[in-house]
């Protein structure tokens, strides 16, 4: 199984691509890998010939590291490893103590040693119990979000293999009830996802060990507003900009005036970047993820509106490539569509700082212009966690005096 991402510790085989005798060649698509974040082909790196599929489509959890396919150099090769398995060798995983009384395993066969051939270190055990319920990934997954067992769904397909029809059908035709079909329980247990295994191992570990402190202003947002509507009037159709966008741009130039916020926790050195790559805080069926913004300074509000449309889509759909969502330098938290009016958000390391952006609402403000002494204004509160480690309270107080210019005053971000 192999680490498609630095998180990654373990991983779930989906489609074989190729079928045992076929030749791969670097480049060439070997299986579908669910990541901890996505969903990934995973491109072989060697040419040959695959020999053996050690892990069956539709397994999960498997472990980084473990075997899951032999490859061969030769095709005449191919028909030496129909009975391998990984049992009795040093790529086999550990198995649990067995009882005293249980007889050790019969030696399993192995291919002859004169074979040339290489074994991908890619993969895990392959469930040997004959009970083990097949299932197409794409029926796992959906069988996963609504909480049904796969034990309880009859298989359609070949050799009784589990479909997607087969889970739609389960639910058509089952009445809803909020517990599992035991009597008396009043719970759904929710299998958790790779996606959200990680979310909660990073996010307690962040809340555990970064020491966080927050920082909150509240800034005025009619001109931004107004701005907006007129150039959302003049667009030909090809950009509809949100105020996220502008929060975004705000964000990338506020860091490049004061770069001491773009920077990085790495325990022996603190790492200061050149560019401001924003993380947007995105919500997916599986859990949260963060596609980047790349050099976010040096685009334009056209530009980032449409890339955040396209890397939330994609990301929503499990389709983002892991450089499209691994690293940034700045993080932001948008929950203002929902009428949140502020809250502070956990920082995601290595990173020192993400904002939190609230609702806009109107409300009264002094106004020295006006005969009665106040207006109505669009204000928003935001709210800046930052890492005491490596930005101060006066250098993030700096930035958030930086981005409150660029909102304020939002022609800025046009130059």
């Amino acid at each position: 199984m192999p680490a498609l991402s630095p998180t990654m510790t373990m991983g779930n085989v989906g489609t074989w691509q190729k079928k045992i005798g076929d030749q791969v060649s670097p480049g060439d698509v070997l299986v579908e890998i669910e990541t901890d974040k996505a969903q990934m082909d995973f491109e072989c790196q060697e040419e040959g010939y695959l020999a053996k599929i050690l892990v069956e489509s539709g397994t999960k959890e498997v472990k980084v590291g473990q075997p899951i396919a032999v490859l061969v150099e030769g095709q005449e090769d191919v028909d030496k490893f129909a009975d391998y398995t990984v049992e009795g060798t040093d790529l086999a995983p550990p198995s649990p103590k067995k009882e005293p009384k249980e007889q050790p395993p019969e030696p399993q066969k192995t291919p002859e040693s004169k074979a040339s051939s290489t074994t991908t270190t890619q993969s895990s055990t392959t469930p040997s119990s004959s009970d083990r319920i097949f299932a197409s990934p794409l029926a796992r997954k959906l069988a996963e979000e609504r909480g049904i067992p796969l034990d309880q769904i009859t298989g359609t397909g070949p050799n009784d293999r589990i479909i997607k029809a087969d889970v739609e059908s389960f639910v058509a035709t089952t009445p809803p009830s909020p517990a599992t079909p035991q009597p008396g329980v009043e719970y759904t247990d929710i299998p958790l996802s790779n996606i959200r295994r990680v979310i909660a191992a990073r996010l307690t570990e962040s809340k555990q060990t970064v020491p966080h402190y927050y920082l909150t202003i509240e800034v005025e947002m009619d001109k931004v507003l107004k701005l907006r509507e007129v150039l959302n009037k003049d667009s030909d159709g090809s950009y509809k900009l949100s105020v996220n966008d502008f929060i975004i741009k705000a964000s990338a130039l506020a860091l490049k005036n004061v770069p001491e916020v773009n920077s990085a926790w790495h325990g022996e050195f603190i790492r200061q970047h050149h560019n401001s790559d924003i993380s947007i805080a995105t919500a997916t069926p599986t859990g949260l993820i963060t596609p980047i913004i790349t050099k976010a300074e040096t685009k334009g509000l056209a530009f980032i509106s449409n890339q955040v449309k396209e890397l939330a889509g994609r990301a929503r759909e499990g389709k983002l490539a892991p450089h499209e969502f691994q690293g940034g330098s700045f993080s932001i938290s948008n929950l203002g569509m929902y009428g949140i009016k502020s809250f502070t958000a956990i920082i995601n390391p290595p990173q020192s700082c993400i904002l939190a952006v609230g609702s806009t609402t109107k409300k009264l403000v002094p106004d020295e212009n006006q005969t009665t002494g106040y207006r109505v204004a669009n204000t928003m509160h935001v709210t800046l966690s930052c890492d005491h480690r490596v930005v101060d309270g006066a250098v993030g107080a700096q930035w958030l005096k930086a981005w409150r210019s660029y909102i304020e005053n939002p022609l800025r971000l046009l130059l």
